[in-house]
């Protein structure tokens, strides 16, 4: 922050929120957000600053593209995410931008001389590893329980916990209503982001505890939760991780109720067919048990299209050795042996039309039956 910067001459500027955050916990600091204030929409665009939408005061650096927000309030004017009346000019100070942060942890700023300034207790709640909410306006923004379950999910394992008097508040907001009106896609982001943390079980179980996750997914929010999210905790490849914990966490359900859980939140459809691929893989697992039945295999072959999406087997396989490691292993072999009985060979032989298809089936069948000693 003691670079010199001509398009910041004579700003008053602070480093807030997450950076701040993250540096006293000596975790890896990601992006960078900072607040002006005593500045104007005017003097910024001035200074070569573009703005980020119309009505919004956060703009972007010219050269490291990094945003400068104007010192800001905001009031509630409806439900769910949106419906604030946002009030940004010279004369709001830092104390009051901070005011309006979720958790006093992200309620803390620095100074161009690196001077902690923490109104509202964030560096003792830090310290005493608590997630507690800046001031009772915690309740006009619905998606804070589900950044109060992504950080949890983030820094559970650093030994935090949220505040009892905060998760009072979550609570108010599931059983009021409020939380049904978060439209889908911010749902989704938040757990999309929370896949990735550290601890994801702890954002879903937090959910559910303060009855969230019965009003946002229904489907998950049953006595088979806590199975459901030890098994997703175990997935730490393949990679992207937080599609195949996706995966992971609804193969158990049937699929009409993944198919109205990736509707409601608008999943991606990437993640809405892993969970489905998931779902035909713990079907195989707990059809074959000890046993291992080829038709049953080739059956399982054909559901996810491993011909032509071979790329479909390895992270598949991976799943089901989380609970099955001798399967992984039988399947690996009977798929990669099956795959080298190819169609070109029975062209040459003569066989044509539907009973190409079939005779290739067949042998197919046959190969997975012989490698794992069951012809």
């Amino acid at each position: 922050m003691n670079t010199p910067d001509p398009h910041l001459e004579g700003l008053t500027v602070y480093l807030v929120g997450g950076a701040v955050r993250d540096a006293l916990l000596g975790w890896p600091v990601g992006d960078r957000d900072w607040v002006v204030v005593g500045a104007t929409a005017d003097a910024m665009r001035a200074r070569g600053f573009r703005p980020v939408g119309r009505d919004f005061p956060v703009f972007l650096h010219p050269e490291t593209h990094e945003e400068y927000a104007l010192a800001r309030t905001e009031r509630k004017q409806g439900h769910g995410y949106t419906g604030f009346e946002i009030h940004a000019s010279p004369d709001v100070t830092l104390e009051a931008d901070l005011a309006r942060r979720d958790f006093t942890l992200n309620a803390m700023a620095e100074s161009a001389d690196g001077e902690l300034v923490d109104p509202y207790g964030g560096r003792a709640d830090l310290d005493a590893r608590r997630l507690r909410h800046v001031s009772p306006a915690f309740v006009e923004d619905p998606l804070r329980v589900l950044r109060a379950a992504r950080f949890l999910a983030r820094y559970r394992g650093l030994g935090f916990e949220i505040a009892p008097d905060t998760f009072a508040l979550m609570r108010e907001l599931s059983t009021t209503g409020e939380i049904g009106h978060l439209v889908a896609e911010r749902v989704w982001v938040e757990t999309q982001k929370a896949l990735g943390e550290f601890d994801p079980a702890a954002y879903f179980a937090t959910l559910d505890a303060c009855a969230a996750l019965p009003v946002l997914m229904p489907e998950l929010a049953t006595a088979d939760l806590a199975a459901a999210c030890a098994r997703m905790a175990e997935v730490l490849e393949p990679q992207p991780i937080g599609l195949w914990r996706w995966a992971r966490l609804g193969e158990h359900l049937a699929a009409e109720a993944q198919e109205s859980l990736n509707a409601r939140l608008k999943v991606p459809n990437d993640y809405r067919e892993a969970m489905r691929l998931a779902g035909h893989s713990r079907t195989l697992r707990l059809e074959l048990g000890d046993t291992r039945d080829a038709a049953a295999i080739m059956a399982w072959l054909d559901a996810i299209d491993a011909w032509r999406r071979p790329e479909r087997l390895a992270p598949l396989i991976a799943l089901i050795a989380h609970d099955d490691g001798k399967l992984a292993d039988d399947l690996a072999l009977a798929s990669r042996l099956a795959a080298q009985v190819l169609p070109k060979s029975l062209l040459d032989e003569g066989f044509r039309g539907p009973a190409l298809g079939q005779e290739l089936a067949q042998r197919r069948e046959a190969t997975i039956a012989e490698a794992l000693g069951t012809a």
